[in-house]
C-alpha cells in the first residue's frame, strides 16, 4: 500500500497475501467446509428416531428416517463435498430438513415427558435410562446441526462471508494469537457447543451472540434439564 493511499483512507487489497495472513479464516472467504461431519450427525440422528420405541416417533418408525434421507440425499448429490455452493432451493430443503429433526426431536421429547408423569412408561430401568438417553441425545444432535446451520446464515453464506458478525462468539476468535489463522467453525465445534450446553444447562466457553442464538441454547438448556432429571427421578424410583 502507497503512501497516498494511507493518507486517503483505502484499505489495502484483500487478494494481496499479506492482507489474508492477516485475517482469520472465520472472516474471509474460504473454500468451504467439509460435509461430511454434518451428514453423519443427521444419519446418526435418523438411526436414533428408528431405534426409539414407537410411542416416541411421530408415525411408523420408519417415517422420519425415510423422508431425512431422502432430502439429505438430495443435498449431498447437489453438494457431495464442500459447503460452498449457496442456492436457494438448496437452501430450502436443507431448512426443511432442519425442521423435520427438529419436530421429530421435540415430539419424541413431549411423548416422553407425558410417558414419565402419566406412568405410562416401562418400569424396566435399563429400558427407561436407554430411552431416555435416545432423547437426550438426538436434543444434543439436533440443536448442534441448529447451531451450525444457522449461524451467520448457515455454512455456505460463512464460506462467503455474507454475515460479518458471528451468532456464536468461539474461543479462537478472541484469541487469534494462539489459534490457527486457518481456523474456522466447523460442525464439531457446533457439536462441543451444544453437548456442554445440554449438560451443564448454560454456555461454557462458547458465548451466543444474536437474539436468536441466546433463544435456542435457553430451549435446549430447559429440554435436556427437563428429560435429564424426569428420567433419573423415574430411573431411581424403580430401582427401588
Amino acid at each position: 500500500m502507497t503512501a497516498t493511499d494511507s493518507q486517503n483512507g483505502d484499505a489495502p487489497d484483500s487478494n494481496t497475501p499479506d492482507s489474508d495472513d492477516q485475517v482469520p479464516a472465520w472472516a474471509r472467504r474460504t473454500a468451504g467446509e467439509s460435509r461430511w461431519w454434518a451428514t453423519a450427525a443427521m444419519v446418526g440422528f435418523l438411526i436414533l428416531q428408528f431405534y426409539l420405541p414407537a410411542g416416541f416417533t411421530a408415525g411408523p418408525r420408519w417415517l422420519v428416517p425415510a423422508i431425512g434421507l431422502a432430502m439429505l440425499l438430495v443435498l449431498v448429490i447437489a453438494s457431495p463435498f464442500r459447503l460452498d455452493r449457496e442456492e436457494t432451493w438448496l437452501r430450502r430443503i436443507g431448512l426443511l430438513l432442519m425442521a423435520l429433526l427438529g419436530f421429530a426431536m421435540i415430539w419424541s421429547v413431549i411423548h416422553l415427558v407425558r410417558a414419565l408423569i402419566d406412568g405410562r412408561i416401562s418400569d424396566n430401568a435399563a429400558g427407561l435410562l436407554m430411552s431416555g438417553g435416545g432423547v437426550w441425545l438426538s436434543n444434543v444432535l439436533v440443536f448442534a446441526l441448529w447451531y451450525w446451520d444457522f449461524d451467520r446464515g448457515g455454512p455456505a453464506a460463512r464460506a462467503h462471508v455474507r454475515k460479518p458478525y458471528p451468532d456464536f462468539l468461539f474461543v479462537q476468535m478472541q484469541n487469534q494469537d494462539l489459534a490457527d489463522p486457518n481456523w474456522e467453525p466447523q460442525f464439531p465445534d457446533y457439536l462441543y457447543l451444544s453437548f456442554t450446553n445440554a449438560t451443564a444447562f448454560s454456555p461454557t466457553d462458547v458465548m451466543p451472540m444474536s437474539r436468536w442464538a441466546k433463544t435456542l441454547m435457553m430451549v435446549q438448556s430447559a429440554i435436556s434439564l427437563v428429560t435429564v432429571s424426569l428420567v433419573i427421578a423415574r430411573a431411581v424410583n424403580v430401582l427401588k
